[in-house]
């Protein structure tokens, strides 16, 4: 079996040029798979192999080796990649790893800021009434009050917000289109910076509708540098981006009853999967409350 090994090895360096670090972290997979096998039958040979011996590896990994899906994915890419030379080379007429799912990674949970979080910052937020305090504030009500990504923020204008239907128009990914209703805390913050914007500036006209104290439309970092600020006042999670306070709006609706569907077309995802891992942040939440107050935790 080493033979083979030593060959493909050999292959990958000199026709295919991988670096001496990926090669030698190949064969230290195929040498544990090979070890592996072994232990299972003494007679292993790399023709005899077939899925359930790749699948019973993958169970041993994950279960007894405590590996993460992503550590498993990574030595059966160079398992697949061996089978596949091997098949090209006509040492095995069948490659077994045709019939072998890579398990799932664990997607990591968003970040998100807490209700009550919002709300002190929203309180300290309301006291500077300055263009650019009003701005700002604005700013955080219309990521938290809506989920609209940052992308979809900058492009907004005064003519994507109808005031009178309480209804924001949004350009979402690939250019599709969704409106997003409002209440009435936001329409009467929208009023007032609009108010504040046209004071300060003397203009009537915008090219959108966040501007910067000089008029010109805002960029991805100044709005970045405004929500990452602001946020540091009232939490210490890692991430304190515009995207938080997207998951945070997510939260907050599934924490109050809205229906899984009802998020998933007002922050414009494709598919209902995509927004059923707020289920899991809020369960995530949830469980920490009981570890917390539970007197039997």
């Amino acid at each position: 079996m080493e033979l083979w090994t030593d060959s493909f090895l050999e292959y990958l360096g000199a026709e295919r040029n991988y670096s001496p670090a990926t090669l030698e972290s190949y064969a230290k997979d195929l040498n544990e798979f090979q070890e592996f096998l072994e232990g299972l039958n003494p007679n292993a040979s790399w023709t005899a192999v077939e899925a359930g011996d790749v699948r019973e590896w993958v169970i041993y990994l994950l279960d007894e080796q405590k590996m993460t899906a992503a550590s498993v994915n990574r030595k059966l890419s160079a398992l697949r990649t061996f089978y596949k030379y091997l098949r090209r080379v006509g040492r095995v007429n069948i490659n077994p790893m045709e019939k072998v799912v890579a398990p799932k990674k664990k997607r990591p949970l968003p970040y998100f800021v807490r209700e009550s979080e919002m709300d002190r910052l929203l309180e300290l937020t309301a006291e500077d009434r300055s263009f650019k305090g009003v701005r700002d504030r604005l700013i955080l009500m219309m990521f938290y009050e809506t989920g609209v990504r940052r992308a979809e923020l900058l492009g907004m204008t005064d003519a994507s917000v109808d005031l009178s239907t309480k209804q924001i128009k949004v350009t979402g990914k690939r250019n599709k289109q969704r409106i997003i209703p409002f209440g009435e805390e936001l329409e009467s913050e929208i009023r007032a910076y609009q108010a504040a914007r046209e004071e300060a500036l003397g203009l009537k006209s915008f090219s959108a509708l966040f501007v910067t104290e000089e008029g010109t439309a805002m960029n991805e970092a100044r709005i970045a540098k405004i929500v990452k600020e602001n946020l540091s006042k009232v939490t210490t999670i890692k991430k304190r981006s515009p995207h938080v306070l997207r998951h945070s709006f997510a939260t907050a609706m599934l924490n109050n009853h809205a229906d899984l569907t009802s998020i998933q077309k007002l922050l414009g995802h494709e598919s209902v999967a995509t927004t059923e891992i707020y289920t899991h942040v809020s369960f995530e939440e949830l469980k920490s409350e009981y570890k917390n107050a539970h007197p039997r935790k």
